[in-house]
């Protein structure tokens, strides 16, 4: 899990992908008027190590009108919810103040700089913690509630955003939350040759890097017919392998959609049991390798996959391993 959360922050320490992530992602009004030319990272000498040793956080300032604006970014990784985040930012968010107090990196009238507190999920559970610290908090009656603090995050969800949502938007940030999302070895490809379109010129290099460095640590753990992760230290390397190893990823789908029917089979200890269990582990697999092969899987092709038996969905794995079409899977 240290290498997920490291290969992200590599990603989030280059300034494209965090204008990339507030023009997408962050849907205010506002947003225009930020000089995303000023966008910088907030030095290390200029934080405390209460804040400087947060592995998972990530502070940039950038220039709003005729102030600083500084954007606090936490990457969250864990899969089970934190029911408490609005505190620790909060706290977070405090410590940061001091440090700018400190270090008198205050507004021209000598006040506190704004705050964007931001919050990137990508676990595989629905993030369910309130983002606000009010809501933490029983109703309060009467004046007593005006003295109680506030604050609010927001909350970037990976698992929110839809392929078809995504597909459309040029932006670095849309295109990891499709890899990181992807269901098929096609997918991951197509997004592969957007991102080395897009990040072609010899001064986008550190970052091509960084996303070929996210791929070697995230995608082919994730991915395990993928194998191990080749020596690999550019983006269109990292395509031209994905595309070699496509038929070997997608016959290990199909193996392992059929270890798992197997293994939900014997767990049923019954026939029946066994059959059904079968079934839908290879329901499961030719689902993505369609989608693999042939893009989008429409609902009438799922529903034939599922009404069909064991013996009619392994004659068309077979046949789809040299199918250049749905009708040649499908013709009887």
């Amino acid at each position: 899990m240290a290498e997920h959360d490291n290969s992200y922050k590599l990603l989030f320490s280059h300034p494209e992908m965090v204008e990339d992530l507030l023009r997408g992602f962050v849907k205010e009004d506002w947003i225009e008027q930020l000089d995303f030319k000023t966008l910088e990272k907030v030095s290390g000498s200029q934080v405390s190590y209460d804040i400087r040793d947060r592995d998972d956080d990530l502070i940039w300032r950038i220039w709003w009108g005729n102030e600083w604006l500084y954007v606090y970014i936490l990457l969250e990784f864990q899969s089970t919810i934190d029911k408490w985040m609005a505190v620790r930012l909060m706290t977070y968010i405090g410590l940061l103040y001091e440090d700018l107090i400190r270090t008198d990196m205050l507004t021209r009238e000598k006040k506190l700089p704004p705050v964007l507190p931001i919050v990137l999920h990508n676990g595989e559970t629905t993030w369910t913690a309130p983002t606000s610290i009010r809501d933490l908090m029983p109703v309060i009656p009467g004046r007593l509630a005006r003295f109680q603090p506030r604050l609010d995050y927001l909350l970037i969800s990976e698992r929110e955003y839809l392929h078809h949502e995504l597909e459309p938007l040029r932006n670095l940030v849309a295109a990891l939350f499709q890899l990181e999302n992807s269901r098929s070895s096609q997918q991951i490809i197509t997004v592969l040759e957007k991102l080395l379109t897009w990040l072609s010129g010899p001064e986008q290099v550190s970052l091509r890097r960084a996303f070929t460095v996210w791929v070697k640590r995230v995608l082919f753990a994730k991915h395990r017919g993928l194998g191990d992760p080749p020596a690999m230290e550019e983006l269109k390397e990292v395509k031209t392998m994905l595309a070699e190893r496509m038929r070997e990823w997608e016959q290990e789908w199909f193996q392992e959609g059929e270890k798992k029917g197997e293994k939900k089979g014997e767990k049923k200890g019954k026939k029946k049991g066994e059959k059904k269990g079968e079934k839908k582990g290879l329901v499961d697999i030719l689902t993505r390798q369609l989608e693999s092969k042939f893009g989008y899987i429409n609902d009438t092709v799922l529903d034939r996959l599922q009404g069909a038996e064991v013996q009619q969905l392994q004659l068309w794995a077979v046949r789809l391993l040299n199918a250049t079409s749905l009708e040649e899977v499908f013709d009887n």
